[in-house]
């Protein structure tokens, strides 16, 4: 037993400390930093009685050779737990996101990831419904972190505006609509640039950027709403598709 306790004293004095560092500079949360160290301090007990039970000269060939078997067949039985624990090894070595981020996976629809363990990770929509997705499913996704390496968020704003338009004063416009919405940052500044001469418009894009990806939506809502206020009372007007049609009248021999 006093080989035991010094195994144990060892690991908190020489174990935890070490892991907590590097699981602080990752940036993981506090549930999963629980969930980790448990899981290392485990480990380095195990390693620690090894020790000990060889300084004790004791046969370890036949308890070895039964783990072993029994370690077999646990990991055919659990081998799909045992993918989603790789899974999430590999996300944490990856930093591939945090609780809170708002990620992309596979080119859909954007989630906030509000929990991550060993199996899973659970994500919320934007219907505030939550998806349990298994480890092994992210780690052989693509993943979009919108939240990383910066919190701060572009979003762009397209416009249209019609042929013989001042580009300078739809510039100053647009730019003015930014002024009356919270939550856009002051770095990177706001822009906007000339896209495309289309069929029917002058293509412009207003770009900023906001303090975090959640308020997408409602700075999206509130700056269209300026812009299509603002522009049309200073003398800018947005286009539509037209189609203009013909009629040619047509002598018919009878």
């Amino acid at each position: 037993m006093y080989y035991l306790s010094v195994a144990s004293k060892l690991n908190k004095i020489f174990g935890l400390p070490a892991v907590k560092k590097i699981l602080k500079s990752k940036k993981v949360g506090k549930d999963l930093q629980m969930l980790v160290e448990k899981f290392i301090s485990i480990g380095v007990f195990i390693i620690g009685v090894y020790i000990i039970l060889n300084v004790w000269e004791i046969n370890l060939t036949p308890l070895l050779a039964s783990a072993w078997i029994m370690a077999m067949a646990l990991a055919m039985a659990a081998k799909d737990s045992l993918a989603n624990l790789f899974g999430w090894i590999s996300l944490f070595m990856d930093s591939a996101f945090k609780m809170g981020d708002y990620v992309v996976i596979d080119g859909n629809k954007r989630w906030e990831v509000v929990e991550t363990g060993f199996r899973s990770t659970r994500i919320k929509t934007r219907d505030d419904v939550i998806v349990t997705i298994p480890n092994s499913v992210l780690a052989n996704a693509t993943l979009l972190n919108e939240s990383a390496p910066f919190k701060n968020y572009r979003i762009k704003i397209p416009v249209g505006v019609s042929y013989g338009t001042d580009l300078e004063q739809a510039e100053t416009l647009l730019l003015e609509c930014v002024d009356w919405v919270e939550w856009i940052v002051e770095k990177p500044e706001k822009r906007v640039r000339v896209r495309a001469l289309a069929d029917s418009s002058i293509n412009m894009d207003l770009m900023v950027w906001i303090k975090d990806p959640s308020l997408r939506g409602s700075v999206k809502h509130i700056l269209y709403k300026k812009i299509y206020k603002h522009l049309p009372e200073n003398g800018v007007s947005f286009p539509f598709p037209q189609m203009d049609i013909h009629l040619d009248k047509v002598d018919v021999e009878k």
